[in-house]
């Protein structure tokens, strides 16, 4: 038996980036609050060279990062290391975490949030910084 599917779909170029309270442009790619999925959101993010996200983390949001250009160095809790095309790294509710660009050149990640990313869920956990 076949059931009425909707179609979720968003067309890159219609997707205007923002910055997020971390610091990072991101291109929502997919999020329930647009696009009406449910319990994810999909997003890219573009890190300049040289730059880095400010440490946060997310109390309830589980993350997962996938490197598609560039390379940098990834910090998750204490432990920092690099990354590269290619690599995916998975984030836990509650880690403090940040990423840096290396100075050779931009680097942009997918970045899968359950439940969807929220703003209100990102604490900045850098000295100086609003919420």
């Amino acid at each position: 038996m076949w059931f009425p599917v909707e179609r979720l779909y968003q067309n890159y170029a219609a997707v205007s980036p923002y910055i997020t309270k971390d610091g990072s442009e991101i291109r929502e790619l997919m999020h329930p609050a647009v696009q009406g999925n449910r319990n994810q959101s999909l997003a890219e993010a573009t890190l300049p060279a040289g730059t880095r996200t400010m440490l946060h983390r997310h109390l309830v949001t589980e993350e997962i990062y996938h490197i598609t250009a560039g390379e940098g160095q990834m910090t998750l809790g204490a432990a920092p290391f690099k990354v590269g095309v290619g690599d995916t790294i998975g984030i836990a509710p509650g880690t403090a975490h940040c990423i840096e660009a290396s100075t050779s050149g931009a680097l942009v990640l997918l970045c899968c949030c359950s439940p969807a990313y929220s703003h209100t869920d990102t604490e900045i956990l850098e000295n100086g910084q609003e919420d």
